[in-house]
Formats: C-alpha cells, structure tokens, sequence
C-alpha cells in the first residue's frame, strides 16, 4: 500500500510535477467500473464530515470538522487510487515520454 507517489517504483526518478501528470493520465484511463469505485468511495469518506459540518453547533466545532475532513480525506482515498492506477502507469509514463 502506498501513501505517497514517490513511494512508487514506477515514478521515482520523476519530479512532483511529471509524476502528477502522470497520475492523471493514468486515472483518465482507468477503465469505467474502476472509475466508478473509486468516485463512489470518495463520495463515501466525503459525505459523513459535511453532514457533521452541516450539522455543526458552533463555527469552532465546525472549523475541527473541516480540519479533519482535510486530514482525513487523502489517508483514505489515495491508497486506493493508487493501487487503481499502478498497472496502468507505465504505459502512461510511455505516452507522456518522461
């Protein structure tokens, strides 16, 4: 499991902004079902926070709600938004030429 792009073989000697570009064109191609899971899960991780920040009493208990969202919501989506796009990322690096 990887947390971070540098993490991964596949971009390591690039920099910040190849391997973002990289990442992206790689999501582009995801196929559809995969593209699917990966929006709902991020609907999922993204839904309960805003209806606790709706729901907030005050704006200090609403500002923690959104700090957390914020830490909270690349822990748990791009794990799997890289594992969904590795066996793509060479042939994306390929086509980007880097």
């Amino acid at each position: 499991m990887f947390w971070n792009s540098r993490a991964l073989p596949e971009l390591q000697q690039l920099n910040f902004r190849d391997r973002m570009a990289v990442l992206r064109r790689a999501a582009d191609q995801l196929p559809t079902p995969q593209k699917l899971i990966l929006n709902v899960w991020k609907l999922c991780v993204l839904i309960p926070p805003f209806m606790l920040l709706a729901r907030a009493d005050s704006i200090w208990q609403g500002l923690g709600f959104a700090l957390a969202l914020v830490l909270i919501y690349p822990l748990l989506t791009r794990p799997l938004t890289f594992a969904l796009v590795r066996p793509l990322l060479a042939q994306a690096r390929r086509q980007l030429q880097l």
